[in-house]
């Protein structure tokens, strides 16, 4: 880790610039471009990232609450229906 420097302008009390000083920072090359072997290596996908488990697969909604959601969701559409009829009427 590189800790910054003073500067010799700086306002005493204020923290000191956290940035690197590009002058001074090593593996820049002239105008401030990076050489390709000084990148780290790109990421690896998805795949790479452990072996397939097929202990625990998804198996999808249960059939009891999806029926409690589903009897839940006609039974408060039903209350505003007859209720919708009786300000009708």
């Amino acid at each position: 880790m590189t800790h910054a420097t003073p500067q010799p302008d700086s306002e005493p009390g204020r923290p000191p610039n956290p940035d690197p000083e590009p002058e001074r920072t090593t593996g820049l090359e002239p105008g401030g471009s990076v050489p390709p072997g000084e990148t780290p290596p790109a990421e690896s996908s998805m795949s790479g990232a452990g072996p397939r488990e097929t202990h625990n697969p998804p198996t999808g909604w249960a059939k009891a609450p999806l029926t409690l959601i589903l009897l839940g969701t006609a039974l408060i559409a039903a209350f505003f229906l007859v209720y919708a009829l009786i300000l009708i009427f």
